[in-house]
C-alpha cells in the first residue's frame, strides 16, 4: 500500500528521522493559517506547496511550487495546484486529480542527494541505494551514470551495521563534518528501523538534503507497505489508506480474497495462479491482444468467488471479451465451470467468452460448459484460447 508524502513524514517522525515542518490541507482556505504558522515558527518567508498523489515526478508536472510572498501568496499558489489534473511519468497521460496538498517550510539547501531502502528479491535482503545526484532526474542518473549510485545490502541478522553507515556517508560526502555525519547516521538508522518495524517494501527520500547549517533532512518521503503484512498493522493501514488514490475494484478484490490489478487493455483475464496469470497476459499480447487486468482467483476459489471475479472484470467498460484459463490442481474444473455458467447467466454476459480448462475433473467441467446452452467457446490449450479471444473481439 502506498501513502502520501505527508503521511510518510508522520511515520518518519516516530523513528527520529529529521523532516521539515509542515501540515496537510484539503482546501485552499486552510493554507494561509498553515503558512503563517510555519513562517512564525521558522522565520523563513518561503513555504512550499506540494501536491499529494501516489506518484513521483510531481515537481516536473507542476505539482510542487514555492510561495515567497507570505500567507496570501501561499493561498494563490495552492489554488493553482489543488484540484488540478497532475500528469507525471508515473500517472500516465490521464494524470491524477490533486485532492490534498502539503504546506511545508522552506529550507536553506546546500545540496541534494538520493537515499532509499527496498527489498532486493534476488539478494533476499534489504538494499540501501544512495547517490550524490538527488532530485527529479534520479532515473536518468541510474541509466546514464551507474557509477554515481552505491548499493549496500543489509544482513538481516546484523541489521544496518556502523561500517555500512560510514561507507554510505563517505560515498555521499557526509563524513567531513562530525555534526553532519551524526545527523546522517541518525537518519539512516531511523530509516532502517522504520523499514523493518512497519513492514515496508520501499522507503525512498528524494531528495535527501544537507542544509546550509549542516543538518541532513528528508525533504521528501515515499513509503510503500507490504500488503502481506496488513494483518500486523490493521490500524495503520486503515488510517493511512486513501481510497481516492486506489482502484475501487482492486480494493473490492482484496475483501473477497482475490488478486486483481487493473490494466489498460480490452481482454479480461480470469486465471488461477499468479504465474499462469502472467503467462496468460503474455500470450494474449503475443497474439496481438491487450489484457485488461491481472486476476488470480487462487487455488481454491469457490463458485461465488468466480462469479465475483466475472463481476469485477465486467465493471471495466473497456472489456470486449473474456478469457478464462484454469489449470485444475487443487481447484476442480467442474467448480470453475459451474461458476462460469452461473456468472454468465446472472450477469447477462454480452461479450465473447473463451474458456480453457485442464486438470482435475476437466471432462466434467467441459461437459457442464457444453450442456449450458450458452455461447462459450472452448479452447484446447492456452495458445488456442488466446488466439480465439483475440479473433473474437476483432470480429
Amino acid at each position: 500500500m502506498k501513502i502520501h508524502e505527508y503521511q510518510a513524514k508522520q511515520v518518519f517522525r516516530r523513528y527520529g528521522i529529521a523532516v521539515p515542518e509542515g501540515q496537510a490541507a484539503f482546501n485552499v482556505d486552510e493554507v494561509p493559517a498553515i503558512a503563517k504558522k510555519l513562517i512564525d515558527q521558522t522565520g523563513n518567508q518561503v513555504v512550499v506547496i506540494k501536491a499529494q498523489i501516489h506518484a513521483g515526478g510531481r515537481g516536473k508536472g507542476g505539482g510542487v511550487k514555492l510561495a515567497k510572498g507570505g500567507p496570501e501568496d501561499a493561498k494563490a499558489v495552492a489554488e493553482k495546484i489543488l484540484g488540478m489534473q497532475l500528469v507525471t511519468k508515473q500517472t500516465g497521460p490521464e494524470g491524477q486529480k490533486v485532492r490534498r496538498i502539503y504546506v511545508e517550510q522552506g529550507l536553506d539547501i546546500d545540496r541534494e542527494m538520493y537515499f532509499a531502502m527496498l527489498v532486493d528479491r534476488e539478494a533476499r535482503r534489504i538494499a540501501v541505494i544512495a547517490s550524490r545526484e538527488g532530485g527529479m532526474d534520479i532515473e536518468e542518473v541510474a541509466e546514464s551514470h551507474p557509477e554515481k549510485i552505491l548499493t549496500v545490502h543489509i544482513d538481516p541478522l546484523l541489521g544496518l551495521a556502523p561500517y555500512q553507515i560510514r561507507k554510505l556517508a563517505y560515498f555521499l560526502g557526509l563524513a567531513d563534518k562530525k555534526e553532519t555525519f551524526a545527523s546522517f547516521a541518525k537518519l539512516a538508522e531511523g530509516m532502517y528501523k522504520c523499514f523493518v518495524g512497519e513492514d515496508c517494501s520501499l522507503v525512498e527520500v528524494n531528495p535527501l538534503l544537507v542544509t546550509k547549517q549542516g543538518n541532513v533532512v528528508a525533504l521528501d518521503g515515499k513509503v510503500t507497505f507490504d500488503d502481506n503484512a496488513e494483518f500486523r498493522h490493521k490500524t495503520l493501514f486503515a488510517e493511512l489508506r486513501d481510497p481516492d488514490e486506489e482502484d475501487p475494484v482492486e480494493l473490492e478484490a482484496k475483501k473477497v480474497g482475490l488478486s486483481y490489478v487493473s490494466l489498460h487493455g480490452n481482454i479480461g483475464c480470469l486465471v488461477n495462479g499468479a504465474g499462469l496469470a502472467m503467462a496468460t497476459m503474455d500470450i494474449i499480447k503475443h497474439y496481438g491482444g491487450e489484457p485488461a487486468n491481472f486476476l488470480d482467483v487462487g487455488g481454491g476459489a469457490s463458485q461465488e468467488q468466480v462469479t465475483q471475479a466475472f463481476r469485477m472484470i465486467l465493471s471495466d467498460p473497456g472489456v470486449k471479451g473474456i478469457f478464462v484459463n484454469i489449470f485444475g490442481g487443487i481447484m476442480r474444473c467442474d467448480i470453475v465451470a459451474n461458476g462460469v455458467v452461473a456468472a454468465t447467466k446472472e450477469l447477462g454476459l454480452k461479450v465473447p467468452l473463451v474458456v480453457r480448462l485442464e486438470g482435475t475433473n476437466v471432462e466434467a467441467g467441459r461437459r457442464i460448459l457444453d450442456e449450458s446452452g450458452l455461447k462459450i467457446q472452448s479452447a484446447s490449450s492456452m495458445a488456442d484460447g488466446a488466439q480465439k479471444i483475440v479473433a473474437a473481439i476483432k470480429a
